[in-house]
């Protein structure tokens, strides 16, 4: 069955937020069939990061990425998410 790789930016609340804390807070309580297969920190502009998280996911979810999006958006240290990309894999 292939599934889904989504690539998306994790804005954090403010700039004092431990990204490395954050990474272990959304694996720690990612839905069952979502894994993060590899994460990153991004330069924004003036010492400010983001995060980078690229997230496998099943296909068939009604509504594409968003429950991931829902998901993350409810996690008091992050402000916004953008989807960068998705495509479709069955290398996992």
């Amino acid at each position: 069955m292939a599934k889904v790789l989504v690539a998306l930016r994790v804005n954090p609340s403010d700039e004092n937020v431990d990204l490395d804390k954050l990474v272990e807070k959304v694996k720690k309580n990612l839905p069952k069939d979502f894994e993060i297969v590899k994460h990153e920190k991004t330069y924004i502009a003036f010492g400010l990061y983001a995060l980078r998280l690229y997230v496998i996911m099943p296909e068939e979810f009604e509504g594409g990425t968003e429950k991931l999006e829902d998901y993350l958006k409810g996690i008091e240290d992050i402000s916004s998410v953008d989807i960068e990309y998705v495509t479709r894999t069955e290398a996992f």
